[in-house]
Parts: C-alpha cells; structure tokens; sequence
C-alpha cells in the first residue's frame, strides 16, 4: 500500500471512529422515539413540519433514535401478570425491558440516570435507571397476547409488574399506575 494511500485510509478510520454509530432507520413507522444522552441514532434532528406532536409538548433535539414495531418486537421480551386498574384483574403485557429499549438507542446508564417517559396525550412521568432495574420496567407491546391498539392502552405501555413492587402494592389499586404512561411514543434520557 502505498504511504499517501494508508494515511488518507487511516485518518478517515480514526475520523469515523470519533462520530456517533447511526443505527438503521425503521422500516416501518416510527412508534417510539428516544432523545437526549444518546449515541446511536438513526433519525436527524427535530423539525417542526415532521415532529409537530412533538412541538406542540416543547419536545426539541439534535438526534434521536426512532423504534418501529419490528425493531422492539426483536428485542428480547419479557412477560409480567400486574393486576390493572381498568377492571381489577390481572392481565399478560408482554415486551422489551425498558432498560434494553434505551441501551439499544446507545444510551449510557447510571442508577441517577432519568428517563422521561410521555405518552401522545402529553402526559410525562419519570423513572431512573434504578427502578427500572430493580422493578423491571417493560414497554409493552402485547396485552393478553395481542398487540395494544392506538385509542387504548398502546401500542406502547411503560409499566412494571405493580403487584410485585411492595411501594406501589401498598398504594390502592386506582394509583399504583400513574407513573406508567400508556400509549407512549418519547423517552428523553437524561444523564
């Protein structure tokens, strides 16, 4: 090889090693978006005319990673029986650990780390790296082994497995969900 040649290909190596890991964009529609302390995106940034939602909830950033229903469905799932609010019964919700929806974006984890979970509605709750660990928060996909539609619980729900967090089973059952938002589309992650 000769010398100008293995210098031009090593800087463009060192070069591209400094830039952020682009993800594949999704093939499908985009259900779940996640900003913030990221480094593998697969989306630019926000613009107004495309993320009017978006604007409409004063939600801006410079990259993002977007999840379409293929791309969470291949995430290893996991399935927790919690005992719903809605009519009183437990219910099947299956889906990816919240914690490995964002690990997949290359989001870099501490315990304080909080991720702010917002559903279309506008509604926002956070959870840090540490409860999402230690209750083993979902994004559900599934309810009772179909997929949620839009209009109800999903397609999206965060939600952990209430029933067997002793802090939330002490709260009455009308409560112990409110920090789950249903019909999620945003996590912010702040490092």
């Amino acid at each position: 090889m000769k010398k100008r040649q293995f210098l031009g290909t090593a800087a463009l190596a060192g070069l591209s090693a400094a830039l952020p890991a682009h993800a594949a964009a999704p093939a499908g529609p985009a259900l779940l978006t996640v900003t913030g302390a990221i480094n593998k995106p697969n989306r630019g940034k926000f613009d107004a005319t495309r993320d009017v939602m978006m604007s409409k909830q004063k939600i801006s950033f410079e990259q993002a990673h977007a999840f379409d229903y293929a791309t969470l469905a291949a995430l290893p799932a996991v399935t927790i029986r919690p005992t719903l609010e809605y009519d009183a019964q437990p219910h099947t919700l299956r889906g990816p650990l919240l914690l490995d929806v964002v690990q997949a974006a290359g989001a870099q984890l501490r315990d304080d780390t909080k991720l702010i979970l917002r559903a279309v509605d506008g509604y926002a709750a956070a959870v840090t790296v540490a409860q999402a660990r230690t209750q083993r928060w979902i994004v559900a996909t599934q309810m009772d082994g179909a997929a949620m539609a839009l209009g109800g619980l999903g397609p999206l729900w965060a939600l952990c497995d209430a029933d067997k967090v002793p802090e939330l089973a002490a709260i009455p059952l009308a409560g112990r969900f409110g920090g789950a938002p249903w019909a999620l589309y945003h996590i912010e992650v702040r490092a």
